[in-house]
């Protein structure tokens, strides 16, 4: 199912050891198109700049997702939906300066209803898990990335292809360097750190819902806020807050360039950007795994692994 990352492995000039002299890596695993520019998209943009190898992993076409910009519920959008979605990743991946490699499943759709409806025989999140993660392990071994981010057990929000996300980043983690599993996927290769997005945590929109009002602007947060009020606590904590404020305007070209997903009159682009730099000036995370001596807070990815792999 898996199918090959769009740039050529040998372009790079890797010890394959892991030793000193490496170029650094990392690979971001999301459920859909669209999900890796609302999610890590400005942290990405800010590793690629300097210099770090960046490769985002999806693990499905987004076929059975809805169109949310009413500019383009147009009815030869919807029959194509996958092709226009593929169309719209590569748009965005050029935007960010990132390497992209999609894993072959189907979308589940998001399921409706009390009880809710049967997820979709052969969609991503029925797979078993060592069928969902096959194809994963594979793109872990042959890109060997350094840090690895994803989803939390709750995949974020509930959709059942985020929580599969999660499921399948985790099990990639922990058997791609194991090389009595997943035989014939490539040589083992053990990822360092794994982290999961904190993108939506109330202390960031409590501060950029404070800052709206303050300026006298209608805020795009009231409704967020009071689903929070409502949520059981978090299960994760921030430990690491990475500074992309440079880069939040190339996170939203990217936003843009999924034109069936994001409305550009909608709720993603409420906030200014001036704003968003000066009140929260950080993509956020929390770390899930370490294989390295790092001290929390930190404030880069890569903490605890730039002295052993770039020196």
């Amino acid at each position: 199912m898996s199918e090959p990352i769009d740039a050529p492995i040998d372009q790079l000039t890797l010890d394959p050891s892991g030793g000193p002299g490496e170029t650094l890596r990392l690979m971001a695993v999301h459920a859909h198109p669209d999900d890796e520019s609302s999610k890590g998209a400005a942290t990405m943009a800010r590793y690629v700049a300097d210099g770090v190898e960046v490769l985002v992993v999806t693990c499905t076409g987004g076929e059975r997702g809805d169109i949310l910009n009413p500019a383009m519920d147009r009815p030869e959008v919807k029959a194509n939906i996958g092709k226009v979605r593929e169309e719209e990743m590569a748009r965005a991946r050029e935007i960010l300066g990132v390497r992209q490699s999609w894993l072959g499943f189907v979308d589940s759709g998001f399921p409706e209803g009390d009880p809710p409806p049967p997820l979709p025989e052969g969609c991503f999140a029925v797979q078993p898990l060592e069928v969902a993660s096959e194809p994963l392990v594979r793109a872990v071994r042959e890109f060997r990335p350094h840090v690895m981010l994803t989803y939390d057990e709750k995949g974020g929000y509930p959709h059942p292809d985020h929580v599969k996300c999660h499921e399948v980043s985790v099990e990639a983690f922990e058997a791609a360097g194991d090389p009595d599993r997943y035989p014939g996927t490539g040589e083992p290769w053990q990822p360092l750190k794994l982290y999961y997005h904190m993108t939506f945590h109330k202390e960031r929109i409590l501060a950029l819902h404070g800052a709206m009002e303050r300026l006298g602007l209608e805020s795009p947060y009231t409704e967020s806020l009071k689903r929070l009020d409502d949520a059981p606590p978090p299960l994760w904590t921030v430990t690491t807050r990475v500074p992309c404020a440079d880069q939040f305007e190339t996170r939203d070209k990217a936003l843009l360039a999924h034109a069936t997903q994001i409305d550009p009159e909608g709720f993603w682009f409420a906030c200014p950007l001036d704003v968003q730099r000066e009140v929260w000036p950080t993509e956020d995370y929390h770390l899930a795994r370490s294989l390295v001596d790092t001290e929390l807070p930190e404030d880069d990815l890569f903490a605890g692994i730039r002295e052993k792999v770039c020196l």
